[in-house]
């Protein structure tokens, strides 16, 4: 399309568009909690299988995230964008229309394809639309912004329409949301030439770090019913690691990587990583079930469970505000580590709700302690994963951070809702505060002291040559 906009305001204006894609990714990782009760009702779940919901979404988003950074580096991060957006609605149109089990968790595994497709490519184009530093740590704080209150916000929307006009519309939602930046991005966005010099995917590495983690997270979720020390999850555990080491030497020996390991040497970036993944898995897993909790123990229905998590999506969203620039002031190591030691501290509180909580006595003040840790933790490991990356990785970074973060999401909700199933509501999100404190402690091993977020660009082509 052709329409004259002036390139500051153009600039913008594609960045509302990416935040707008970034937050149908993020409503719809928490939206369906706060619907489980419902869909489970209306779609005769099992409680064992209904879990899945989440996790089928939640895997194949993580396991296919780095595929799909890479492809907006090969392919073109326009391009790329545009057919996530395009898989993700048509996705989000067939859960709208399940009518089993089987074919809602389908549609979620296809809504997390196209997730992982459109989510990298707009890390990127936002990466290599804003210039590192002080510019681009504003928009990232708008994408962080979205990233750390979007799940709250889905729990409040999904309360509603599950409420007032069914379960089956926290999914149609997303079809005119997609139509809409569908149509605005040729636009509002740059198409830029692919960054990536070598026009090659690596399927052996996409393939076997996806079967890797399928078996994992699917070992974790059917460990209570076939036993932790069957036969069954020990071998799938065991396959699990043997399909991970088996990523490992594909990577160093293939001519175009997934995963160039050579990213890991910038201290900020493995931290921001490890932490990312532990942290996806406290506050996953602490969705999953604090929002079964405010259901099923306080009563709540689904649109009070909705309003309630308001006490963390604010906290969050003025930390996230903040979190920006102080991260641009100070360096991300100070501002990660108390974000995660903030989140440790929210989630031990949430432990100690009882039967009988009171939503302004024990409740609200919980949730917003974790709300300022979720911000703060949130854009700062946006930022931090991206430090010192060159813009033909643009892509590749832009999908590790995500996977980190969805894959540990996966792992927090089977870890979690199998504690919570056995041990109660209370043990399960001490499991998560653990998680959290465990964030904090690498990052602040891995993170350098003073590492600000204007560091001089890294030469990465030669550090592969050097590789």
């Amino acid at each position: 399309m052709n329409i004259s906009i002036p390139a500051e305001t153009r600039r913008w204006l594609g960045l509302a568009v990416l935040c707008s894609a970034f937050f149908m990714v993020i409503l719809d990782v928490a939206i369906v909690n706060v619907a489980l009760p419902s869909i489970a009702a209306d779609l005769d779940f099992s409680p064992r299988s209904l879990q899945w919901v989440v996790s089928a979404y939640a895997l194949t988003f993580g396991g296919l995230l780095l595929l799909g950074g890479r492809a907006a580096d090969v392919l073109g991060q326009r391009r790329t964008f545009a057919a996530g957006v395009a898989v993700f609605a048509l996705a989000s149109l067939l859960a709208g229309l399940a009518w089993s089990p089987s074919v809602l968790i389908a549609a979620r595994a296809l809504q997390g394809i196209g997730a992982a497709s459109m989510t990298p490519a707009a890390l990127s184009i936002l990466m290599t639309t804003f210039d590192e530093g002080a510019e681009r740590n504003k928009a990232l704080g708008a994408w962080g912004a979205v990233g750390a209150s979007g799940g709250t916000i889905g729990l409040l929307i999904g309360g509603a329409l599950t409420q007032t006009v069914g379960w089956t519309w926290i999914f149609l939602l997303n079809v005119p949301i997609g139509a809409t930046v569908l149509v605005l991005t040729p636009v509002l966005l740059e198409k830029r030439p692919p960054a990536a010099a070598k026009q090659r995917f690596d399927l052996a590495g996409a393939s076997s770090v996806t079967a890797a983690l399928s078996l994992l997270v699917y070992a974790v979720v059917d460990a209570p019913a076939a036993g932790w020390g069957s036969l069954q999850t020990v071998s799938l555990l065991a396959i699990s690691a043997l399909l991970l080491a088996t990523f490992a030497v594909v990577e160093r020996r293939a001519a175009a990587p997934l995963l160039p390991f050579r990213l890991f040497r910038v201290g900020v970036v493995l931290g921001s990583n490890v932490s990312s993944a532990l942290f996806g898995a406290a506050i996953f897993g602490m969705f999953f079930v604090i929002t079964l909790y405010l259901q099923r123990v306080l009563g709540y229905s689904p649109l009070e469970a909705g309003l309630a998590w308001l006490a963390l999506s604010v906290p969050a969203l003025l930390a996230s505000a903040g979190g920006a620039a102080l991260v641009t002031r100070i360096g991300p190591r100070l501002p990660l580590v108390t974000g995660l030691s903030i989140v440790t501290v929210g989630l031990w509180l949430l432990s100690r709700l009882p039967h009988d909580a009171r939503y302004l006595d024990d409740v609200l003040p919980a949730l917003a302690v974790s709300g300022l840790g979720v911000g703060l933790a949130f854009v700062t490991l946006s930022i931090g994963a991206l430090e010192g990356v060159t813009e033909p990785d643009s892509g590749l970074a832009s999908g590790l951070v995500n996977a980190t973060q969805q894959i540990g999401g996966a792992l927090g909700v089977a870890i979690l809702s199998t504690v919570a199933l056995s041990a109660g509501f209370g043990d399960a999100l001490l499991v998560a505060s653990a998680f959290a404190a465990a964030g904090g402690l690498f990052a602040l091993w891995a993170v350098r002291a003073r590492e600000p977020a204007t560091v001089t660009t890294i030469d990465t082509t030669a550090l592969e040559d050097a590789a």
